[in-house]
């Protein structure tokens, strides 16, 4: 849990201080419209956020990990640990003239000066010649010329005009199979159905009749997926251990269906039997499933202003994991794709879908992963293809962070804040004086600010410096970490509004990555297949709990599983009347 309060101590005071700290916390995410449900039902806090796996860009920063500290962006708190909260610490503004950075120049750091102030040499050896580097005044000034300034003014955040939230509003009575067939319909179904018997028939043209076959049925259909959809429930090592006399054995639904024939229809399972003369795309077999599914996304929910880019946490590994061996774990951890999401922060539902296959040529293929800023710039792309026009607020990671970009959507509408690394990010028309580190140890909470037009590159210090790159988010308005043991730390509220949401997109992650498929087949297409039917069943939990079924019976993320399992299998009346 986000929250987790401790037992009472003497007189109750820091209890009361630390509920304080708790409702303080809660009212800035109701502030930045953020739900707060991430209090109520998250998990423990996760040791592999995917949006803080950039360290700080510091030499000290392999000193301080060592501190029982939260990740330097993390919002989250913990009332036993946050018993005694300091009073606020007034906000603290550092503007440098000189360049924040060593200049290197073989292998030697070459800084001169004292009095707590770096400044480099303006000589740099270099192949036996020695040529000018440029001093600050010489690189502020070059700075100017690219637009940079350090002259702050108030910026209007973009204005969100849209409506957020389900599209439709679905009745108490409402069944698991009822928001699940919003995202995969019969019709679906029914093409699955199609497709299948058309492979199988094929199949036994080419390599000799089977005679324990028979044509899958709509029923039999639902049936197979329900089999599928209850490894994601009870984590069982194969689907098959449903109907073995072990650990994972399942007798109350192994009656519906028989292990010879279940195994018969996953031989034969197709949502496309074959490749038509126009198609060239490696995910051929899956896309038009894909196409419906991201139908069904964008008919059923509208995000809100808030959302984020980034590769989901899977959890592929469940507990027998631990008796493999380290060469079969290497082997089940590799993937030929990447999946990608554009995810409402607000409320953690999956707006879009869009994978990455590692392998092939063309713009999506090896030779593009290669070039990680020009692969990670037309995912983006890929995933804001539909959210031009919208003013959208969008959170990324360092990885997509970047000021073309970021330029090239504000001319679309679209707002960007993000994480920025020198390692990580495409640094490209960014002032160096920014991005270099400084030897002189800074204030926590203290920060840089330079501008360009409604562009900002912040630099703030906690425990080391973190940048930000945003174009939504003024950088005069301020704003405030809450943290465990540190109380508050001033900041600029754009790195204030990227710890709160990513954190909830990390809380999100703690919760239902749990509840991805098991099942971990061979073929690429059929492992694309079952994490967008996993992700499809987690949006259909989140519209379930925004709806008024929701009130009648309050089911968590494992109830409504085992209740979708139950109505696929024909176990469970899911009449209205029901």
């Amino acid at each position: 849990m986000m929250a987790e309060c401790g037992g009472g101590g003497g007189g109750g005071g820091p209890r009361k201080k630390a509920l304080s700290l708790l409702e303080a916390a809660r009212s800035r995410y109701e502030s930045l419209q953020i739900s707060d449900d991430v209090f109520g039902e998250s998990g423990q806090d996760s040791s592999g956020n995917p949006f803080y796996s950039t360290s700080a860009d510091s030499r000290s920063s392999s000193a301080a990990s060592s501190e029982d500290e939260d990740d330097p962006t993390t919002s989250s708190i913990s009332c036993s640990s946050a018993a005694s909260a300091p009073p606020p610490q007034p906000l603290a503004r550092e503007v440098e003239a000189a360049p924040e950075g060593p200049v290197r120049g073989g292998g030697v750091c070459c800084f001169q000066g004292g009095g707590g102030r770096c400044v480099p040499r303006v000589e740099e050896a270099t192949g036996g010649q020695r040529r000018q580097l440029p001093g600050p005044m010489e690189e502020e000034e070059e700075e100017e010329r690219g637009g940079w300034t350090q002259t702050l003014r108030d910026i209007p955040p973009p204005r969100f005009e849209d409506t957020s939230g389900p599209t439709r509003k679905m009745p108490p009575s409402s069944s698991a199979m009822d928001f699940f067939q919003l995202f995969v319909p019969d019709n679906v179904l029914k093409n699955m159905v199609v497709q299948t018997n058309m492979y199988a028939k094929k199949y036994q043209e080419r390599f000799g009749s089977d005679g324990a076959w028979a044509e899958v049925t709509l029923t039999e259909m639902k049936a197979f997926l329900g089999y599928m959809i209850s490894t994601s429930i009870y984590h069982c090592e194969s689907v098959l251990s449903i109907w073995s006399s072990g650990f994972y054995s399942n007798k109350s639904i192994a009656l519906v269906m028989s292990q010879a024939r279940f195994e018969k229809i996953l031989k034969y399972f197709h949502v496309v039997a074959f490749r038509s003369s126009q198609t060239t795309h490696g995910l051929y077999k899956i896309q038009p499933f894909l196409d419906s599914l991201q139908y069904g996304f964008d008919s059923a929910f509208r995000p809100s202003q808030t959302q984020v880019l980034h590769e989901p946490l899977i959890d592929e590994d469940p507990v027998f994991i631990a008796t493999c061996t380290e060469r079969e774990l290497r082997k089940r951890k590799k993937r030929k794709f990447s999946l990608w999401v554009r995810q409402c922060s607000s409320t953690g539902f999956i707006s879009q879908i869009y994978v990455h296959l590692k392998e092939g040529g063309g713009a999506d293929g090896l030779d593009t992963l290669k070039n990680k800023p020009q692969l990670h710039s037309m995912v983006a792309k890929s995933l804001c293809r539909n959210a031009a026009g919208k003013n959208y607020i969008i959170f990324t990671g360092p990885s997509i962070t970047s000021l073309p970009l970021f330029e090239e959507f504000q001319k679309q509408e679209i707002y960007c804040c993000g994480l920025l690394s020198s390692r990580k990010s495409d640094c490209t028309g960014l002032p160096l004086s920014m991005l270099n580190n400084s030897d002189v140890p800074q204030a926590r909470g203290q920060y840089r600010i330079k501008v360009k037009g409604n562009m900002s590159l912040i630099c703030w210090y906690n425990k080391g410096p973190f940048r930000f790159l945003t174009n939504a988010y003024s950088p005069v308005q301020q704003g405030v970490i809450i943290k465990r043991k540190s109380g508050e730390i001033p900041c600029p509220l754009a790195v204030e509004a990227f710890a709160a949401h990513l954190s909830y997109i990390c809380k999100y992650d703690d919760k239902y990555s749990k509840y991805f498929i098991s099942h971990k087949p061979n073929k690429t297409w059929q492992q694309v297949f079952w994490f967008a039917i996993s992700i499809a069943i987690n949006n259909a939990y989140i519209l379930y709990k925004m709806s008024e079924a929701y009130h009648v019976k309050r089911y968590s993320r494992a109830q409504f599983g085992e209740r979708l399992v139950k109505e696929l299998l024909g176990l469970e009346d899911t009449s209205p009347s029901h």
